[in-house]
């Protein structure tokens, strides 16, 4: 017998975001199915005209306390790009072992905060401190190192301070090289058993086929900070092309954007890097995805927290990496860079156009500043996973409705959250951002 179902999601205390889901299905029709997006905008590329690209990162790393790091790299990448600056060899490896922790950290807190509850039947974390004592010990004490990490090579996690234009206004000591790779192998025996805590869980079982867009290069290693912008439908461009490529439109029920690339809409984050670059993961990494029984290609938006959970591995073993080399060539403290607020004697200015692309956490993040004589910024335009992201899980809802009508009201809305959570959202930083009303 067809089925009538009205859903109402609304969620009005403002964490990261403010997030709703309608769904009206009458007599097995869909009716509407919508992602609404209903936060006011934050107006952050207004805040950066007239402000200079040697403090551009400082106020960009606000727009989000879980992937400051991101932003900033995003930001120095395209202040950088605007004036021509090349970051030397030493610089690069501490930006991506910086951006490596912030992955760990993010992704962490999706698999055990937002993810876990859900697979393990509760309804927060909460009730995960007395049925899963270690569980909650081990998440808590993992995100405890990121932050370590975080603050030894930038300051500190959140909103980095010692991150700048030219480099670090703070490089890392012998002692703290070797803090950090007992850290790292500390991690190493709490991944193991992350790994084999997911080999556990049962993700719901939903398949659409889309597009997946990540940054793809043609080096041996999988990419977070430099390539070009690659998709699972073999389109690829250079950065600076992203907007004759990447079609961002308003529609009526969001305030953040919607977009779409060669379909009706795509994919980024964890799984949409893992389908395009999964042959470049370091070894400890592609044996985590064979463990956890992850196919390249794979097609089922749940398993973004698994894709999250191999490039957790490929994060730590890539940082005691770069933390070996650094022991071994020595840091070179003379790179260490003074800078004021608004300038850098040492680093010439010059107007121009630069885009930053990279992926944080939640997917490929896209700065673009435009830039006077005098290096302070014209225009400016900064392009979230999270908004790339909407239309994609909006297309999914509208797929997998159909696909749970016989199940109860609590099921519809606990596959709903659960897709919805398995985007990693910048709207959800709490376990569940969801209040669910079913209006008869």
């Amino acid at each position: 017998m067809p089925k009538t179902v009205y859903v109402n999601v609304e969620y009005l205390t403002r964490v990261e975001g403010h997030g709703n889901i309608v769904v009206n299905v009458t007599d097995g029709n869909i009716e509407k199915c919508n992602l609404e997006i209903v936060e006011a905008p934050r107006l952050f590329e207004g805040m950066l005209r007239g402000r200079s690209i040697f403090e551009a990162q400082h106020i960009t790393s606000r727009i989000c306390g879980i992937c400051s790091c991101g932003h900033t790299l995003a930001s120095l990448q395209a202040a950088e790009d605007a004036i021509g600056f090349k970051q030397s060899a030493q610089t690069e490896k501490l930006r991506k072992l910086l951006l490596y922790q912030e992955i760990l950290d993010s992704h962490i807190l999706h698999i055990y905060l937002l993810a876990a509850p859900d697979l393990l039947g509760v309804k927060s974390f909460v009730p995960l401190i007395n049925s899963h004592n270690d569980v909650v010990r081990r998440a808590l004490r993992m995100k405890k190192e990121c932050n370590n990490m975080c603050e030894i090579i930038a300051g500190r996690h959140v909103h980095p301070i010692s991150t700048t234009v030219g480099g670090f206004t703070k490089l890392p000591k012998e002692s703290e090289l070797d803090r950090m790779r007992q850290i790292m192998e500390r991690m190493q025996e709490d991944m193991e058993a992350t790994v084999e805590l997911l080999t556990t869980l049962t993700f719901p079982s939903f398949e659409r086929d889309t597009e997946y867009v990540a940054i793809v290069n043609d080096e041996n290693e999988y990419p977070f900070l430099e390539g070009d912008v690659g998709s699972t439908d073999g389109v690829r461009f250079d950065k600076h092309e992203y907007k004759n490529y990447i079609n961002e439109f308003v529609v009526p029920h969001s305030t953040a954007k919607h977009t779409k690339l060669s379909r009706d809409s795509y994919m980024v984050g964890a799984l949409a890097r893992y389908n395009l670059n999964h042959e470049k993961l370091n070894s400890e990494a592609k044996k985590a995805a064979l463990k956890l029984k992850l196919e390249p290609g794979t097609k089922n938006p749940y398993l973004n927290t698994v894709a999250q959970a191999v490039e957790s591995v490929y994060c730590i073993e890539e940082s005691i990496k770069i933390i070996d080399e650094l022991k071994e060539t020595g840091v070179k403290h003379d790179e260490k860079i003074t800078v004021g607020l608004n300038e850098n004697k040492n680093i010439p200015v010059k107007a121009g156009r630069g885009i930053g692309a990279v992926e944080v956490p939640r997917g490929i993040l896209f700065h673009d500043y435009e830039i006077d004589a005098e290096g302070r910024i014209i225009n400016a335009n900064c392009m979230i996973p999270t908004n790339q992201n909407l239309n994609n899980i909006e297309r999914d809802m509208r797929k997998l409705v159909p696909e749970i009508l016989e199940k109860t009201e609590e099921e519809i809305t606990l596959f709903l959250e659960m897709l919805v959570r398995a985007y990693d959202p910048c709207i959800s930083c709490s376990t569940h951002f969801l209040n669910v009303k079913f209006v008869k």
